[in-house]
Formats: structure tokens, sequence, C-alpha cells
């Protein structure tokens, strides 16, 4: 067995499978592309589910990649044990209906055992098989010639995951010997079993079935190979380490940690758990922030922020107190740079994020201790016991592990409901399974266009008006000779409508011969890389065959052209002005408007939306020439060119060069120099999500017809202000001005007749015990006017405990405060949580003031006799 590198392992792997005629697959961005079912990328097969299902025919049928993946449902094992991980690389080979059972069996083990590539020891390797696939057993035994008691059957091996592809799977276990036994159970030390000494390294599917809707299973018309292999854990084998954590893909972040720390990793069993749940969770940051994603309270940035919180919480016990995980994203770079360049690109950028999260995280951490100290007072009153529910809530939601709880808890003299915090948990990861298994389902293949193999011509890059031969027909998904009604799909042998792609629109039009008529509705690309046109037959019959006039709506196609280099000329300039890690998340490209998504933290301010709008429109002024062309992919990198985010492109491609200021690779259509778009407009600018901004905008006659809109409504205005157009914004900040005094002369009187109400207010304070108190009703309009009067009382009486209350609209406000020389016999929040209960309510907060509301005016004295009943009580 040769001594691998994580990055030899990888380059070995494509190289084998590249020598047997495979094509490689780039690994493709963990925020899925076009795919709503997953949150992410969670395996070698997620971004090849448009091969497997049918939708897009594959170049090659052989396909090969190492896909990066992200699967968070077992995050609670990360660090405690050898080989769970958040972020993790997946090896794998795949047939698009070429070799099946035999070929990905012997593919395996020629790359495992030859000397040539890994050079495993034969007799260290065992395989399992479903117990009914006596063909892959037969092919174990009688070709591959491995012993028969080293074949297990095992029932769990059938890869399914509901509608869609599914079959049986044969795994291969590498022995790594009897000092790996430990403790475990005789019964299950077995390849497949529950122990550390059989180590699954790779997963071969053959799926033959398709999962029906009923729950029935049926033959694939075309049977397909999907296997994977963990990077990590073949890692592991060949360097002969431990675990997964002692790989060199983990110790250069591990000796980052030490340096911050002070702490040796090896050492101790509990701070090693800390070290490897810092160590994988930057890995699994880093990657998806340079993919585009970031931190936020919903999602997929959800988890990001999870994660870093999860990290920074066992860094406590590393005694790090400081803001440090920005820092680990430099080894993280250093280690992947090889095959994932994108993580150094972006680094910059992914250092600014992760330290701006740790330290807002830092900053909640004393927010989570006040979550428990309420979650404290429930279980005091409560009988003693802090619910499985809130200790998994502060654990889900303020990165508190049930251990930190129970400490607390122990300190209080409380318990917590363990059982019902793993109940939780439980249904946290069932919630997780059933999303993942719906998410995975793929489509079922359809085999009506996957087999039209027939080539169509694009020739709308010059031509709007085309005559082409219609080659095939389909109608509710079954090939036709012909049709006379309805909506129908066409193929042409050559075609000027251009098919969805790229966030540009398909192009509409009309269809005709001296047959028939057809309206152009929508166009899109089949598995073959063809344009259907969806059409609907207006008059006649279509058939197949027959030459058609196809003409494209030129006014439509002349403002879509406009503004999707109106959309290239607006990538560059956010570029200019905000930096460069911002990236294009998404774009749309109509007729009348363009719409641009890209990764920025912060939303632009007035000045940066009005300079990124002056250099767009400067580069339209200036003439500037657009040049297309096609090269090798290679040449358009050295030219400069942008490929946009999640894009997939062949080895030739299509470059937009606009004079050198922006160069991108594109499949859409420009127009030929960018005075052609006229004008360029923001319309607005606003946040779709965590770190990313969209901007609509439109250009030429739309543009124009925006500015007549502000024109009338500048001049309306100016009429009904009665001054000139010019003079509106004196007039306007004049009456703003009026407005603010009197605003102000309103408040000073609502505050002097306030004053006058409560004048002989503490006429009203009771000694209870010694201790001074005003309980009472007051006029208010919402609670912050309710806190307002508080002040203005307090300032009257500062060692009273006063309780306020007011009942506007059918709901009650109350609020108390509490000296603080007398918070450690009485509490504002216990007095509050009494009051809000008696009104059908809630409330709380801080020993010396609380506040809280409910909805049963007609108690709102029973509440404030409460403050008087606690008082007594407490003395």
């Amino acid at each position: 067995m040769k001594q691998l590198t994580g990055n030899e392992i990888r380059e070995l792997f494509i190289s084998y499978f590249r020598t047997q005629g495979h094509m490689v697959e780039p690994s493709a961005p963990l925020v899925p592309i076009d795919d709503d079912s997953l949150l992410w990328i969670n395996s070698g097969v997620a971004t090849l589910k448009k091969y497997f299902d049918g939708r897009v025919i594959p170049d090659n049928p052989k396909i090969v990649n190492a896909q990066k993946a992200i699967r968070t449902n077992d995050i609670e094992n990360v660090g405690f044990t050898a080989r769970h991980h958040t972020f993790f690389e997946m090896l794998g080979n795949f047939s698009i209906g070429d070799y099946f059972k035999e070929g990905a069996i012997k593919y395996a083990w020629d790359f495992l055992t030859s000397s040539d590539w890994i050079g495993f020891d034969e007799n260290l390797l065992y395989v399992t098989i479903h117990p009914e696939d006596e063909d892959a057993y037969n092919i174990w035994r009688d070709v591959i010639g491995l012993s028969p008691e080293r074949i297990i059957r095992i029932e769990g091996n059938f890869w399914d995951i509901g509608e869609g592809p599914c079959g049986p799977n044969s795994e291969i276990f590498y022995d790594r010997g009897p000092e790996f036994e430990f403790d475990t159970p005789a019964e299950e030390m077995y390849p497949g079993g529950e122990n550390e000494r059989y180590l699954e390294i790779w997963n071969l599917v053959f799926s033959e079935f398709n999962h029906n809707k009923d729950g029935s299973y049926t033959p694939l018309p075309k049977k397909n190979i999907d296997t994977g292999m963990g990077l990590e854990r073949m890692a592991s084998i060949t360097q002969e380490v431990p675990t997964n954590f002692d790989t060199d893909l983990f110790t250069p972040i591990l000796s980052r940690i030490e340096e911050i720390s002070g702490r040796k990793y090896g050492q101790n069993d509990a701070t090693d758990v800390a070290f490897k749940v810092i160590s994988d969770h930057i890995r699994t940051v880093s990657f998806a922030v340079a993919d585009g994603a970031l931190p936020s309270n919903e999602g997929r940035g959800y988890v990001l922020r999870r994660l870093i919180r999860r990290a920074v919480r066992f860094s406590k016990e590393l005694d790090i107190e400081r803001a440090f995980m920005y820092e680990l994203a430099d080894p993280v770079a250093e280690v992947m740079h090889g095959f994932y360049p994108n993580v150094t690109e972006r680094l910059s950028f992914i250092r600014d994020v992760i330290q701006k999260e740790e330290e807002r995280f830092l900053a909640t951490l004393d927010e989570g201790i006040q979550i428990y100290e309420q979650v404290r007072e429930k279980a005091k009153a409560g009988g003693g016991v802090i619910s499985g529910h809130d200790a998994f809530r502060l654990y889900d939601t303020y990165g508190f592990p049930c251990e930190l709880t129970k400490e607390y808890a122990e300190n209080d003299g409380l318990e917590v409901d363990e059982e019902g915090f793993v109940e939780e948990m439980k249904q946290q990861r069932e919630r997780a399974r059933n999303a993942r298994k719906s998410g995975e389902s793929m489509q079922v293949q359809s085999e009506t266009l996957a087999g039209l193999t027939a080539q169509s011509e694009f020739t709308g890059y010059h031509s709007l008006r085309e005559s082409g031969r219609l080659l095939y027909i389909v109608q509710d998904d079954q090939a036709v000779d012909s049709a006379t009604e309805g909506t129908v799909e066409l193929i042409f042998d050559r075609t000027p409508f251009y098919a969805t792609s790229g966030g540009q629109v398909a192009d509409k039009g009309r269809i005709s011969n001296e047959g028939a008529e057809l309206q152009v509705e929508s166009v899109y690309r089949a598995p073959n890389g063809q344009n259907v046109h969806v059409a609907r037959i207006e008059s006649g019959t279509v058939n197949s065959g027959e030459t058609f006039t196809l003409d494209v709506l030129k006014d439509s196609r002349d403002f879509i052209t406009k503004n999707h280099t109106a959309t290239h000329l607006l990538h560059q300039a956010l570029k200019d002005v905000l930096g460069n890690h911002v990236n294009q998340a998404g774009s749309l490209v109509e007729k009348e408007r363009l719409r641009f998504d890209f990764s920025h933290l912060e939303g632009l301010t007035d000045e940066e939306i009005e300079r990124i709008e002056t250099i767009v429109n400067e580069k339209i002024y200036s003439n500037m020439n657009v040049e297309i062309s096609e090269m090798p992919i290679d040449q358009a990198k050295e030219k400069g060119a942008m490929a946009l985010f999640g894009e997939k492109y062949g080895d030739i491609v299509r470059v937009v060069d606009i004079d050198q200021y922006s160069v991108e690779l594109c499949g859409g259509i420009h127009v030929r120099n960018t005075g052609e778009i006229g004008l360029f407009k923001i319309v607005s600018e606003t946040g779709i999500g965590a770190g990313v901004r969209r901007i609509e905008a439109v250009t030429s006659r739309y543009a124009v017809n925006l500015y007549k809109e502000k024109e009338a409504l500048l001049a309306s205005i100016s009429g009904r202000l009665k001054v000139r157009e010019n003079q509106v914004e004196k007039r306007v900040d004049s009456l703003l001005d009026e407005n603010r005094s009197l605003q102000q002369k309103i408040k000073e009187l609502q505050a002097s007749r306030q004053d006058e109400k409560l004048a002989d207010v503490t006429d009203d304070i009771k000694e209870i015990g010694g201790v001074p108190v005003l309980s009472k009703e007051v006029p208010a309009d919402d609670a912050k006017e309710l806190r307002a009067t508080m002040d203005r009382i307090k300032s009257r009486a500062q060692d009273a405990i006063i309780a306020l209350g007011a009942v506007n609209d059918g709901k009650v406000s109350l609020v108390v405060t509490v000296p603080k020389e007398l918070t450690d016999r009485f509490k504002a929040g216990e007095i509050m949580k009494g009051m809000a209960s008696t009104v059908e309510g809630k409330g709380g907060g801080r020993p010396d003031m609380a506040q809280g509301g409910g909805t049963a005016p007609e108690n709102i004295t029973n509440a404030l006799q409460f403050v008087e009943d606690y008082i007594k009580s407490s003395q």
C-alpha cells in the first residue's frame, strides 16, 4: 500500500477513470444550481441527477468526479467519532446506461489492488452485497476471484431514497487489523457491523429499478452505476492513522488551532473533541461561503450560523475567548488550493464573513445566558426540572449543548429532562431525514425527448427569420407525426429562436407554412441540446418533415438583447464600486427589465448606486464595441474572461468582450455596440437573503418612460405646492421644518398635560412592611407611552417599587421597576410574570425592570393588586 496524501488520492482516482474513458465532471458548487429540492449538494451523484433522470444526455455516458459535499443531519456526532463530518469529499465513477455491475466491480477492484494505483493487499478487502443479488455475488466470486467467506450478504444493501432510480449496492471494506477491535461485541465484528476494524471505503450502487409512486418497482429502461468513495477515510487508511482528523487534510488546521489556543491536540480526550469540531466546521463554512452561502436565520444560512456558533462554543474548552475561526480559513485554503482554487481566490471575503459572525455570536452569548435564566425560573416554578423542549431550544438556538445546560442546572439545584431532549433531537433528525429523502428523489426517466437525437442548429445569433424542416412533434409526451389542435413541442433542423438559458428568457414569435399557423409561447433545451419550441396551433395541421418559416418577434428580441448586454456592464460596475467579491447569484433578462442578484454583505448606499449607474451609462455613451468569439476555455481564461457562478462550460466557449471592460463567458445574445442600449436606470436595490442583494433596472425605451413618469410626478407636485419645479425641494424642506416644529410643540403640550395628571401621584404610594409601593392604572396609548409615564413617576419616587398598567384597544400593557437596592429581596421579573398571568398574558425582564401585557383588561385591578400581595408574601 502506498503512502498517499489526500490530494494524491483524489488525483489518482480521477486519473485512473480518465484512462478508462470516463469524462471528468467538475466539482459543482455546494449551493445547488437549478435544484430547489436540495439545501446543499450532499453527495457525488447529487449534481448528476439531470443525467440519471434523462433531462440531459451527457457527452460521455461514463463519468468520474470528485465532489465536495455537506451533510449536517448527524452534526451532534461530529467531533465525538473518528469519521463524522459536515463537509467531505466524495470520489465517484458513474455509468449512464453504459457499463453495469461487472464493469463497476472490475474498475473498483483494479483501482484498489493494482500496484500502479492504490495497491491494497487483496487479502485485506471484504465486500457486502444484497442477499438476493446473485449477479453481484457471481461477479465477485467468479470474475474477481474473491473467496465466498469474504462476500457477506446484508439485507440493508439496497439504495433507495424514495421515488426514482434505485437498486442493490455492494460495499467494499478494508480490514485494519485486530488492534482496532477494541471492546466491540463479537456479534458486531464483521464487515458491515458496528466496529472500527472493518472500514467501509467504497459503495457501488447498481441502479436497475424505478421506485414508482404506488410503491412498486419496475426495471429502468437504462441501467446505471453510481459509486461513492470517501476521500477522508481513504486518506486515513493510506496514511495509517486512527481517524480522519489525523490525516494531512486536517493536520494543518489543527496545528493552527494549537498556535491560537496554546493547547496540544492528542493529549486530552475532552479538548480533542473541541479540536475536531472546530477543524471540521471551519472547512464547511469556508467552502460554503466560497460557493455563495452566507450566515442567516433560515435555510442554508442558518446551517452556517449554527456551525460557527457550535465551533465558538467548543472553543471555550480550549480557553479561547476571542474571535479566531476566521484565521483558520487560511490553512483550509492552503490544503485545498490545488483542486479548489476558489477558496483562495475568495479568502479575504471568507475571513470577513466568518469574523463578523463570530463577533456577533460572542456578543449574543450573554443573551443565551439570559434565556437560560428564564428557563431556570420556569423550572423552579414547575417542579425543578428543565424540560427537554427548553434544553433543546437552548442547544438549537443558542448553541448550548445539553451537557452545558446540565452543568448550569446542577449549580442551581435543578435537573434536565434528558430523555425529552433526546426525543427533540430525534424529531429534528427525522425532519431532516424526510426533507433529505424528498429532496434527493429523482424524476422518472423520460424516453421521449431523450430518444430524439437528430441535431438542430441555432441560427439566432445573426438572424431573426429562418426556414426550418420540422424534425419532431411531441404532444402529451408522445412523439407524433402530425397535430391539428392544442399545444405541441417542436424541434427543427434550424431555428432562430433562443431557448431560456443563462438568465435570458426565450424568444417569442410565430411559426407558419401554407398549411398551418402557430404562436410560439416558450422555448427550452431538450436533453440532447436541441431547442424545443412550445407552440399553440392557431390553424391548420402541423406535419413532421414539412418546412416552416420561423419568425422571432423583433421588438421583444431587441430589448432583451439591450438588457443582456447592460447586465454584463452592471456586473463589472458592481465589482468596480463594491469589490471583486461581488459574484452573480442569479439573473433574469426580459424585454421590459433586467434583474441581477449578487453576493454582498450590506445594502448599497445612495452614493454607491449612483456611481454604479453612472459607470454603466458612461460605458453606453462611449459606444464600446461588443466582440463575440469562440475559443478554447484556457485561452478565454488567459484573456481574463469571467465565468459565472455555477455555470458549466465545455472545452470551446463563447466569449463576450465589451472592449476589454467586461469579458464574460456567455451564450446569450448581445448588441453590437453599447450605444444601442441608449440609457440605463436602476429602479431598485434590495436584499433577498443573507448576503445576497438584488438590483432591478430598465434600459432604452423603458428607462425613458420611467423618466417621463418621474417628470410628470414632479410637475404634479410642483403644481400642488404652487411653486416652480426647481423650487420644489426648497418648499418641501420648509414644510418638513414646519411639521417638525409643530410635532415638538405637540409633544411638549402632551408632556405638560401628563405632568399635570401625575402631579399628585405620589399621594397613592403605600408603605408595605416599610417598602414604598405604587401600583396604579394610568392612561397610555401604548407600551412606549407607558414606559415614558413610568420614567416621569420614577423621577418623583426613586425609592419606591412602581407597577403601572394601562388599557388600550382591549389589550393591557404593564411595566414594573424595583430600586436596585431592593432587588436582592424583590425581582421585577417575578412580579411581572404574576401580573401578566393575571391578565392572561406574558412578561418578564431584569430584576430591576420588567414589562409585559395581556388580553384580559377586566383583570387589570387584580394584576395591580398582585404587586402588593407579592411584596407582603416576600417579607
